[in-house]
């Protein structure tokens, strides 16, 4: 084996019913217009808890004669059939990668997998729920996507059923004439409504179609969950377990994900409309009102601990001037309405620009759009009160995400909907419910081919989500000017040896951008695959200049310089690249391949041992210490290690040919005298 070939790792690429006369129709039209979009003040309400005396006494019926559980049954089936291609989807480059294929600590539910999940803000998140159900995943699937895949769209499906029971029981809130005018036919039918315009909006479609996003999915359960426990238990015959619930699902979520933190003032929301415990604008302040407050307190308190907590977590967000917070603030709420509207030209990054300027169109335009919503919501407050509500906790629920805190290059993003969509849903369901007392057939056949267009539409953008081309290739047909598109879309060029196509892709990103040190560090890679190194290595110095805590540079850096034969010097790249980041896998592989050069496999065993705890999986680091070992004549354990590599990479053609020089070694020692 003197000749052994060691493989130096691949440079790092960096990487949302029943007919009655024609009397009853009418007048059960106006009174459930007037007590839905009502909202004239109230006086002392007699009971804090809601009435529930008057529900159907079917309530095994939905109403049409159909068992209860048919309808949710239809949501939760129609949901799953939309995000169908989701199934055959794998892992993205676009963190995927960072948080599941190049990061051990997850896999599993063991004491060392618990202890980091409970303890780490892995890329700016505490989400240790999230992670819990990642590593039980994990324990199912290996690394195969599709259980993944399956998880997100099945814990998706049911925050779906829960938004349609959490519609049903809004709507008979706000429309209780309607209910015992017509029955709970129409209710059914506005409550699958409104849930399904939710679950098959093309813009659910990031939240549930990306693995990394599981956190969206899972606090989505917990968000709506919590509404539902919180409702119940205003029932008169509730009891007090159901609002320990509501806290303690809550709790459940904001460990799942922080933007669950609005649940509190959702909550206010409800209890002034349609719950009425706080009528009018003096409800607020009155001696009912402190019973109110104190139940909310419980939520308040989790939700300051953990809007402390994301603080912490990022590290440390990109800050704008307060100008440029409103002016992206402003942006990010016409544009999530806007698309919500009209859910076309959806991508996977809307890039922030360099430099935001309050005074260019596209801002003074979301000005203008946003101040036009804030005047209906207070124009709609006495007639249409349901409105306003769902107006003003579409935007309260967006708070958290809408650039007050800049964290990541997108100005806005369509995960960031998942909280807030609801209320939109919901109030869709409750133009239904009006709407089909006057015209009931044309109405459900509008609200279903409207629900058919959204689902072919999430059905086409779950594609786009297929695998990294697919992705950025969306992204950069959507906006040709972003260079993390190009950038993107090249390095996933390079990880297909489509290198010449992945080069054009890179001049374009940093002709857009000549300060994006991800686009030089990986067109340095794509140089040294063409052997273009001494312009690679302008390239990483060009990366570390821009980012100086930068370790995937001075790794591929590293590795630029042991291709010109200098070992030394790129043991000494490698050696800052850990100490910037100490679970560098690769810089640990190629410090090791680096020392074998030098005649010192012993030191270089270690070194592939940290780059195998770092990733258990790694069959190039299990290759490169079976040819080290077999440097120093070990060929028992080497012959072990080039098996365990070709176990995790069967076609891995230098580990079977290593074998089977190793055993031919081996055979020839034991021939010796």
């Amino acid at each position: 084996m003197r000749g052994g070939h060691l493989l130096d790792r691949s440079p790092s690429l960096c990487a949302a019913r029943t007919r009655h006369r024609a009397h009853d129709r009418r007048t059960g039209y106006a009174n459930a217009s007037r007590v839905l979009v009502s909202a004239a003040p109230v006086g002392r309400v007699r009971s804090s808890r809601v009435d529930m005396t008057r529900r159907n006494s079917g309530s095994a019926q939905s109403g049409s004669g159909a068992p209860s559980w048919v309808a949710p049954a239809v949501v939760a089936l129609l949901t799953i059939a939309a995000f169908v291609p989701a199934f055959s989807a794998g892992f993205v480059a676009w963190d995927d990668d960072r948080n599941f294929l190049n990061n051990p600590h997850w896999r599993g539910l063991g004491a060392e997998q618990l202890a980091w999940m409970w303890t780490t803000f892995h890329m700016g998140h505490y989400i240790p729920l999230s992670w819990m159900t990642l590593g039980l995943d994990y324990l199912a699937w290996g690394m195969n996507p599709t259980g993944y895949h399956a998880t997100n769209v099945v814990l998706h499906a049911v925050n779906a059923v829960l938004i349609y029971f959490v519609a049903r029981r809004l709507l008979q809130l706000a429309a209780p004439a309607l209910r015992s005018a017509h029955g709970a036919s129409p209710l059914t039918y506005a409550s699958v409504f409104a849930a399904l315009v939710f679950a098959v909006h093309p813009l659910r479609v990031e939240s549930v179609a990306w693995i990394t996003e599981r956190r969206d999915v899972l606090s989505g359960c917990c968000f709506t969950l919590t509404v539902a426990c919180y409702l119940r238990a205003r029932d008169a015959s509730a009891t007090r377990r159901w609002y320990w619930a509501a806290v303690g699902v809550f709790a459940c979520g904001l460990l799942a994900k922080a933007s669950v933190m609005t649940v509190p003032a959702v909550l206010f929301i409800l209890n002034c409309y349609p719950l009425k415990r706080l009528p009018g604008p003096g409800g607020i302040f009155g001696a009912d009102a402190r019973r109110v407050y104190t139940e909310l307190l419980p939520f308040a308190l989790l939700a300051a601990l953990t809007a402390g907590l994301s603080l912490v977590a990022l590290k440390p967000p990109d800050q704008l001037a307060l100008g440029g917070k409103l002016a992206v603030s402003a942006y990010s709420f016409a544009f999530y309405l806007a698309k919500t509207l009209l859910p076309v030209g959806l991508s996977p990054l809307y890039e922030m620009p360099n430099e935001i300027d309050p005074s260019n169109p596209p801002f003074l335009a979301a000005y203008v759009v946003a101040a036009a919503v804030a005047a209906v919501a207070w124009s709609a407050r006495k007639r249409h009160v349901a409105l306003t509500v769902a107006l003003v906790t579409f935007g309260v629920v967006l708070l958290p995400t809408i650039g007050f805190v800049q964290n990541g290059p997108q100005i806005a993003a369509d995960r960031y909907t998942y909280h807030a969509a609801p209320a939109l849903a919901i109030l869709a369901g409750g133009a239904l419910l009006v709407l089909s007392q006057r015209w009931a057939l044309a109405s459900r056949l509008i609200a279903a081919a409207v629900v058919f267009a959204l689902g072919v539409a999430t059905w086409q953008q779950t594609t786009v989500w297929h695998n990294s081309e697919s992705l950025w290739s969306r992204a950069v047909a959507v906006d040709p000017s972003s260079p993390i598109a190009h950038g993107q879309l090249a390095t996933e060029f390079v990880r297909q040896d489509r290198v010449d196509e992945a080069v054009t892709h890179f001049v374009r990103a940093l002709a857009l951008d000549s300060t994006y040190a991800e686009g030089h560090n990986n067109f340095g890679v794509a140089l040294v695959r063409l052997d273009r190194v001494d312009e690679a290595l302008v390239h990483y110095q060009r990366a570390i200049s821009l980012k100086p805590t930068y370790d995937e540079a001075y790794s591929n850096w590293g590795i630029a310089v042991a291709r010109q034969g200098n070992a030394e010097q790129s043991i000494r790249l490698y050696a800052q690249a850990i100490a910037i980041n100490p679970d560098n896998s690769t810089a640990h592989l190629n410090w090791g391949n680096a020392l074998v050069r030098l005649g010192r496999p012993d030191e270089a065993i270690e070194r592939y041992r940290m780059a195998l705890s770092l990733r258990p999986d790694n069959a190039d680091a299990l290759l490169n210490w079976g040819v080290a070992l077999a440097r120093g004549e070990k060929f028992d354990e080497a012959i072990l290690k080039f098996q365990s590599a070709l176990a995790i990479q069967p076609n891995l053609a230098d580990a079977k040919a290593y074998l089977v020089r190793a055993l031919e070694m081996k055979q020839s020692q034991q021939r010796r005298p």
